[in-house]
């Protein structure tokens, strides 16, 4: 039996008093979306779902939360692939996607303040507007930014600029007891006591909730140029990568592909692929201040894939190119997920020279299991997403061979000294396997952090550390 309140009608007219009715989900009023995440098979309705607006609202909706000892999960776009914001416990869910506005662009310490309902391709677009640059570049442009910062969210662009957590400089957040809080800044540097800012991104929704963020921002390459080079085999297409990031030049990202999923991506978006001729691709993009000085880097490049046996290079130095391979890149998820029933993915991050390994281990895996596996991956900074698919089998075989696919990849992932995920975190489904690789001291610590931040263990319960 749960340990936390089953909520009634006396919660109802609680909360009432804090946030209005008609920002209130109740019951039947909430729909299926609210049930599960992007990729999860696990459907648990909360018993509540609160839109605020303010965190001054998340405060008063968390002290009552807190009080009544009932489990609450902070939920953004719900675009997640781990099952983070899934309420495992029922209880409140709170709905930030109408703390949705900018707040302050502060162009002379190079700063934008935001709620964190914004989404990341609004962040994107605001920005580049007046000559600014948000870097990190996660898949999904629907994400809110809110939930970026609690999965540290990666992207294509992190082999050359980092993560989320390299561009957030402050942070508002509500604690579990209702404490509103302010950790970070505007200032650039910061060696004022125990890091708590970068603690919390990453957290995804365990320690606190995220009710403003000050994000850092670059000023806008004004050129970019993308590079697709068709390889004969994946073997030579990724071995070719240790080469190009040991190099003097840093791509600002550089992916890695195969026929079959590009094939997924053409019948997905109904266009072809701009081209054919070979069974493995690398794409690499540069960006800079001018064309000339961006040709400096991939002459270079160009050069090093050549030497290693490149079919080809495709040369997209127009939008128009770019978006037709970059769209289809973007496309990949989507695309397999639509090519099968069911699917589960393995996120992985692996030392960069250890990626052809593990790619040429997923492949002898599935011709020794018999069952589809697709993958690709950011190839610049070691970190691979691998996709189960489940087809025809009937639930008992698809828990067994899903279980056993799984296991052998975190194995594989081990032994090569990487980690369980490298961008989407680790939330419901992934945390038998953080178990398994974090030496029991690690999991301990953080479990002590979780009780410091959240004593009574009501903000998003049994994710990451916690069972």
């Amino acid at each position: 039996m749960s340990e936390y309140k089953v909520l009634d009608a006396s919660d109802l007219e609680a909360i009432s008093q804090y946030v209005p009715r008609e920002r209130i989900l109740w019951a039947d009023e909430i729909n299926e979306e609210y049930s599960h995440d992007e990729l999860s098979a696990d459907a648990s309705y909360p018993e509540m779902v609160v839109k605020i607006t303010s965190a001054e609202e998340a405060s008063k909706v968390m002290r009552y939360a807190n009080d009544k000892h009932i489990a609450v999960t902070p939920r953004g776009a719900g675009t997640g692939l781990v099952g983070s914001s899934v309420a495992v416990e029922k209880g409140i869910m709170i709905d930030t996607t109408l703390m949705n506005h900018f707040l302050e662009l502060d162009e002379k310490n190079l700063t934008l303040t935001v709620e964190p309902g914004v989404l990341l391709m609004e962040i994107g677009q605001y920005v580049e507007e007046k000559g600014l640059f948000y870097p990190p570049d996660p898949g999904e442009k629907t994400a809110t930014i809110g939930g970026n910062i609690s999965t540290n969210a990666g992207g294509m662009r992190a082999v050359k600029y980092g993560v989320t957590r390299d561009y957030v400089r402050g942070l508002e957040v509500v604690l579990a007891d209702g404490t509103i809080m302010e950790v970070g800044g505007k200032v650039v540097k910061n060696s004022s006591g125990y890091d708590l800012k970068d603690l919390i991104v990453g957290s995804e929704g365990t320690l606190c909730l995220v009710t403003k963020a000050i994000l850092r921002l670059l000023p806008l390459p004004q050129k970019n140029v993308s590079l697709l080079i068709p390889f004969p085999t994946l073997a030579q297409a990724i071995g070719t990568v240790p080469l190009i990031v040991s190099s003097n030049v840093i791509p600002t990202a550089v992916e890695f592909m195969e026929r079959e999923v590009i094939m997924d991506s053409e019948e997905y978006l109904g266009k072809k692929f701009p081209d054919n001729q070979a069974d493995a691709y690398l794409l690499l993009k540069f960006d800079g201040a001018s064309v000339e000085e961006i040709s400096k880097y991939y002459d270079s490049v160009a050069q090093i894939c050549l030497e290693q046996g490149a079919l080809d290079l495709l040369i997209a130095d127009t939008d128009e190119r770019a978006e037709a391979i970059w769209k289809a890149r973007g496309a990949f998820l989507e695309a397999i997920k639509g090519s099968t029933t069911m699917m589960d993915e393995v996120d992985v991050v692996v030392p960069r020279s250890c990626v052809n390994e593990f790619v040429e281990f997923v492949h002898d895996l599935r011709k020794e299991m018999g069952i589809r596996i697709k993958s690709f991956g950011h190839a610049g900074d070691g970190n691979l997403h691998v996709y189960i698919l489940r087809d025809d089998m009937d639930d008992k075989k698809w828990a067994e061979m899903l279980g056993k696919a799984m296991e052998r990849m975190y194995i594989k992932a081990r032994e090569l000294k990487g980690q369980v995920s490298g961008e989407h975190g680790i939330g419901l489904a992934k945390k038998p396997y953080l178990k398994e690789s974090l030496p029991k001291e690690s999991m301990k610590l953080m479990q002590g952090i979780k009780k410091a931040f959240d004593p009574n263990n009501i903000l998003n319960p049994h994710k990451v550390c916690f069972d």
